[in-house]
């Protein structure tokens, strides 16, 4: 195997690996807590606030052996207290079909009829209550003994629980991330550690609920981070790996995306919002995976026919990466038009002026930079100014006059750039 298509492999490899997991993490969670405070009710923290909580039950009783992992995914909520039952219903209604009773009698059909998986049923209900509906959900046929996990504010013990035949027992108020954990873990699915347990514990459901959002969104803005750093860590070995196959350098990348950067923030700064842009900058050849490694090689000038071969690698790059989420934007245009000129020779579109996009434009002065300083199988690198004065000398026919008029004022930074990433 060539060693740039283990390179390619690699790459893609960790970014499916590390970026979609932690993607998927975060969504889950925020979806299911995000949904849950907006169906709060004031009323709900009057009520909890004499309430206790307690951690589920740890050992398994007779009526609930262990279970293989459940396809069907029916959770039936049974609790007088129509707020806390509003919170649950929408806290598990992403991931869940939900219905919900307010008494024992009513769920006793629902029950019957719908199967559900899992019952959380409150203890303290008028009429039949918890802990004799939860004996009759495990001991009667009809129901079919689903899982059960008892709400309670009383003092229900363990010991209690267990008897009637319970999965598990909840405290009021709970935090929302508890009772997903706790339903993960009845019902055979992944269950994530969020690290929730910490010293102050609010006394209503309300307030737990408002903690864990905020929990989350921390856990968001971390898990961001890292994804965008696994991108970029990815998107730079992949870059890598291309240039090492093109030129024998992984330093033009990076050179390349530093000029390009600098020239965007003094033309045009509102483009680096597009956080799709940097990966278009090292990306930019990508396409030239598809073109002969003779060609990228050649030590001479390209004859018509490979030059024909050669200028189709932007369209292949750009066909290539069209579907990948975080290239879309700026980013692709880098990469299908880098190549036009402002005079309408360039190539794989001929557009001209302004139909050329802005960010191409950028980079073609920054790519045009960092060929002419740099190694190349087919001819020695010229100097840092003879490069600089090609590139004046192109204004108004490779490049816009306009960037040429922003690169002269900042070549000076730009030289700095070049000679940090040569000292070596």
């Amino acid at each position: 195997m060539p060693g740039w298509l283990m390179w390619l492999l690699v790459g893609l490899l960790a970014w499916v690996l590390l970026a979609v997991p932690l993607s998927l993490f975060v969504g889950r969670f925020l979806r299911l807590s995000a949904a849950s405070l907006a169906g709060a009710d004031a009323e709900t923290a009057a009520r909890a606030d004499a309430l206790t909580r307690s951690a589920p039950i740890a050992a398994q009783s007779a009526f609930n052996p262990p279970r293989e992992p459940l396809e069907s995914r029916r959770i039936l909520i049974v609790d007088d207290d129509a707020p806390l039952r509003a919170l649950l219903h929408t806290t598990l209604t992403a991931e869940f079909e939900v219905a919900e009773a307010a008494d024992a009698e009513r769920a006793s059909h629902l029950a019957r009829l719908w199967r559900p998986t899992l019952v959380l049923l409150d203890v303290a209900m008028p009429g039949l209550d918890g802990l004799s509906f939860c004996s009759d959900l495990k001991h009667k046929q009809a129901y079919g003994a689903p899982l059960v996990v008892l709400l309670t504010g009383s003092e229900v013990t363990e010991e209690e629980a267990t008897r009637v035949g319970a999965d598990a027992l909840l405290r009021k108020p709970f935090s929302p991330l508890e009772l997903v954990g706790v339903i993960d873990r009845l019902t055979g699915a992944d269950s994530i550690e969020t690290g929730t347990e910490i010293a102050y514990k609010p006394g209503d459901q309300v307030q737990l609920y408002a903690r864990d959002l905020s929990r989350l969104v921390e856990i968001e803005r971390m898990q961001r981070r890292v994804v965008q750093d696994a991108y970029r860590e990815t998107v730079t070995a992949l870059a890598n790996a291309l240039e090492a196959k093109d030129t024998g350098t992984g330093t033009h990348s990076l050179r390349v995306r530093h000029y390009a950067a600098n020239l965007t923030a003094a033309v045009e700064p509102a483009l680096l919002e597009d956080p799709s842009l940097e990966y278009g900058f090292l990306l930019h050849d990508v396409g030239k995976i598809g073109v002969p490694n003779e060609l990228l090689e050649k030590r001479g000038p390209l004859n018509p026919r490979e030059l024909e071969v050669m200028r189709l690698h932007p369209i292949i790059g750009a066909e290539i990466l069209a579907e990948v989420t975080f290239l879309q934007g700026e980013g692709l245009n880098v990469i299908r038009s880098h190549h036009e000129q402002w005079d309408g020779t360039g190539y794989p579109d001929r557009l001209a002026g302004q139909e050329i996009p802005l960010s191409a434009r950028i980079f073609a002065v920054a790519d045009a930079l960092d060929a002419m300083t740099g190694e190349r199988p087919y001819r020695r690198p010229t100097s840092w100014s003879a490069a600089a004065k090609e590139i004046s000398a192109q204004s108004g026919r490779q490049f816009d006059p306009d960037i040429v008029k922003v690169f002269r004022k900042e070549k000076d930074g730009l030289r700095r750039l070049f000679e940090l990433t040569t000292a070596a």
